[in-house]
């Protein structure tokens, strides 16, 4: 299978005794929004650096669309937002993608189509400097779209937003993402990620810790449930099909099961004598698996 992005223990090292990043080994598949989450200095910047062929790493390799990172080639049919573009603030949002387009040797055609991705083609010629903080960061977006990039890489895309602002970053990475066209979003953010990415990869200490679909990170989950009697319930629970644990807490009783067998366990108690009066599934959070893989060590000086 071809990868958008393959890494194999792409390592940066910073002296003797900083490593950004350690034997990192990524795979992005084409057509899926990839979530790169982790903790301020975790090492995220300092990937996707490399990958654009901004820095060497010291270990390991890397292919970006099948090329070397930096090769001419790869970058053509590559966009990203990793460090803020300086726009020109007397200059129109438009003129100012003329600009680029102009230095990369992008056709003006392209200029509007990335304008109207970013729904900024209605003020596309007032200056940069009556630009809100959201719009400043669209057209920075817009600046990555001007290739029309088979993949498009953003770094923290929504620092400094409002929660407005950020919904609509969000609402529009989730469309960027469509197609053939592959994003890697680097977040330290739970809620951006959880509502966008296909997969997500959490990095801790400049190593890749845990790797999967939203769903899988946060596991089988459990069934949550009021009984009477506690103790006779949680016997009968212990031993049904699919079971993997039964636990009383907090005065519930607490199953490992998959979710879609709730009615079946309910059923199964009532019919055995027990009073069920609460049946609810819970899960651990995004956000309580992000803490519990990266609160071990403290962060890299490198972001």
């Amino acid at each position: 299978m071809e990868y958008v992005v393959e890494t194999l223990d792409l390592s940066k090292h910073y002296g003797e005794h900083i490593l950004a990043v350690e034997k990192l080994n990524l795979r992005l598949h084409r057509g899926e929004v990839y979530g790169f989450l982790g903790p301020n200095g975790a090492g995220k910047t300092t990937t996707l650096r490399m990958l654009l062929g901004l820095i060497r790493p010291t270990h390991g390799t890397a292919r970006v669309l099948s090329q070397p990172p930096g090769a001419p080639s790869g970058l053509a049919r590559l966009g990203a937002l990793v460090e803020t573009p300086a726009f020109y603030p007397y200059l129109s949002g438009r003129d100012n993608l003329n600009v680029l387009a102009r230095h990369a040797g992008i056709p003006r055609e392209r200029i509007l189509p990335a304008l109207e991705q970013v729904d900024l083609a209605d003020r596309a010629g007032d200056a940069f400097k009556t630009y809100s903080l959201g719009m400043k960061q669209r057209l920075e977006v817009a600046a990555a779209l001007l290739k029309d990039p088979e993949l498009l890489i953003l770094d923290e895309p929504t620092n400094g937003l409002d929660p407005a602002g950020m919904a609509e970053m969000r609402v529009l990475i989730k469309s960027l993402g469509q197609g053939n066209r592959t994003v890697l979003l680097s977040s330290h953010l739970m809620n951006e990620v959880e509502q966008i990415c296909d997969r997500v990869g959490v990095i801790h200490l400049g190593e890749l810790v845990a790797e999967g679909t939203v769903d899988e990170l946060r596991g089988q989950g459990r069934l949550r449930l009021r009984v009477s009697p506690l103790e006779q319930a949680r016997e009968l629970a212990a031993h049904m099909n699919g079971v993997t644990d039964a636990e009383v807490s907090d005065g519930r009783l607490r199953i490992a099961v998959d979710a879609g067998e709730a009615a079946r366990i309910n059923r199964e108690l009532v019919l055995a004598g027990v009073e069920v009066s609460e049946v609810y599934r819970e899960r651990d959070s995004l956000e309580t698996v992000f803490l519990g893989l990266t609160q071990n060590g403290s962060a890299n000086d490198v972001e």
